[in-house]
């Protein structure tokens, strides 16, 4: 790592969107071969007000940044600081993004080598459960004199490289940074300008053949790594050959849900070559009972046509009536479950499971019809399906603060209505909808993603 020529760089900014917010101040250190050169900073005037909470924050106001350089002003000089320097930042996907945009809105290309130290940090300390900036302060006492300011914030990240230096095999630490720089071997088919983009935001992406023919379909919270992942190092599968992939396209999500939903989407129309086969939607079985208003047994149903905001009856999702009484017969066998009392047999008893000492006897008068009623809800709550837990329709909006980009799902019933990017959509999506088929795998997704509650993510009620 210290055989090149370095820039330490931290940014503070008006806010986290780096499309819409501006940098505020700008502090780097460079290192030339291991050597400390010197360092800069400098307040730059955002042309719009700071926000009171990111002020509080770095303790840069209004008025220290009202007489300071714009961006524009500083872009030059600071273009001939970077030049030929390998850019080095904590997250610097939030560094790397706001300086892009700055230098693109004064007509500069801004494509250097980037290394992140939240990545190296992660790749040479994997024991540590944390790498944010104030844990690696702490962690090895780093002298840091005024937290959330640009050029001090540098100046820990030249002491961090500079320890895990005296503390790791130097052969380790090229071998992580390596990794991290490698570049991509594009197909001859693919553009050039291929990796500048490729956006650093959360989506899905599909290569396509000469022919046109789906030959991939994938999905990543960070597009252009994921991507341009395919085409670094000699172990490919046979199917990432040069020849045989002659497009590229991708979608940009807001947030991790619309990831999922957009790859289910794209697998299911697409069809590729290379990834396993989606499931297809057109038969969904469950298994329906209830022993107080019945049925008495257990029962196979196409649900394909059911309500599934009621599903206190309704136990697993079945590819098909055969798999239903399979996972029913399993069951009933790990539980003790009569396969009489589980209408998995017909006729008097004993039933197959008491020949094979497994049912505990409701068919031979050993168990009462209501004990046995008792284990069988026990045993199917694990399938239960989950009963729908909002009083109607919901929008679960999604928000990528890099690219500002804003994403309202329309869900109701566990049913995927459409997505939407303003609130002024959202009444239309419910007044048109339509009859949207069950998808178990839209399903399984809002159980995960109610479980888990994301940040970036909140959900509105809609009636």
């Amino acid at each position: 790592m210290l055989d090149r020529a370095l820039i330490f760089l931290d940014l503070e900014t008006t806010g986290a969107t780096a499309h819409s917010d501006r940098i505020t101040e700008i502090g780097l250190v460079e290192v030339d071969k291991g050597r400390y050169i010197g360092e800069w900073s400098s307040l730059v005037n955002p042309e719009r007000p700071i926000p009171p909470l990111i002020g509080s924050l770095t303790g840069i106001t209004d008025a220290m940044v009202a007489n300071a350089p714009t961006f524009a002003e500083l872009a030059c000089d600071l273009y001939q600081r970077l030049a030929g320097k390998t850019l080095v930042a904590h997250n610097a996907r939030f560094d790397f993004g706001f300086l892009q945009n700055e230098f693109r809105r004064v007509g500069l290309k801004f494509a250097p080598d980037v290394l992140c130290t939240v990545r190296l940090s992660r790749r040479l300390y994997p024991h540590e459960r944390r790498h944010n900036l104030d844990s690696l302060i702490q962690r090895y006492g780093l002298a840091c004199e005024n937290r959330h300011r640009a050029l001090a914030d540098a100046r820990v990240l030249w002491d961090f490289t500079q320890r895990i230096h005296q503390e790791l095999e130097t052969s380790e630490i090229h071998k992580a940074v390596a990794d991290q720089l490698r570049k991509p071997q594009l197909p001859p088919g693919l553009p050039a300008d291929l990796p500048d983009r490729l956006p650093e935001a959360p989506g899905v992406y599909a290569f396509y053949s000469p022919g046109n023919v789906a030959l991939h379909v994938g999905k990543s919270t960070n597009l252009r790594a994921r991507v341009l992942s395919h085409f670094i190092g000699d172990k490919r599968p046979a199917w990432r050959t040069s020849a045989e992939i002659a497009r590229v396209e991708w979608d940009v999500a807001a947030g991790e849900l619309g990831m999922q939903i957009r790859h289910m989407q794209w697998m299911k129309r697409l069809r590729p070559l290379h990834n396993s086969k989606p499931r297809h939607n057109e038969e969904f079985w469950t298994l329906q009972w209830d022993p107080v208003d019945g049925p008495s047994i257990p029962v196979p149903v196409d649900a394909t046509e059911l309500d599934l905001s009621r599903t206190s009856s309704l136990h697993g999702m079945f590819r098909s009536r055969r798999t239903a009484l399979n996972a029913l017969r399993k069951t009933a066998d790990e539980h003790g479950l009569c396969h009489i009392g589980a209408g998995l047999q017909t006729g008097p008893g004993p039933c197959l499971g008491y020949q094979l000492k497994r049912c505990h006897g409701l068919c031979v008068g050993r168990e009462t019809a209501i004990g046995h009623s008792m284990r069988m809800m026990q045993a199917l709550h694990a399938l239960q399906i989950c009963a729908w837990p909002h009083a109607g329709p919901i929008g679960i909006r999604e928000h990528d603060a890099m690219s500002g980009r804003i994403e309202i799902h329309v869900m109701d019933r566990w049913l995927h209505l459409g997505t939407v990017e303003t609130d002024a959509d959202l009444q239309d999506i419910l007044q048109t909808r339509t009859d949207t088929p069950f998808d178990a795998d839209i399903y399984r997704l809002l159980v995960q993603y109610f479980k888990s509650s994301p940040r970036d993510s909140r959900i509105v009620a809609l009636r």
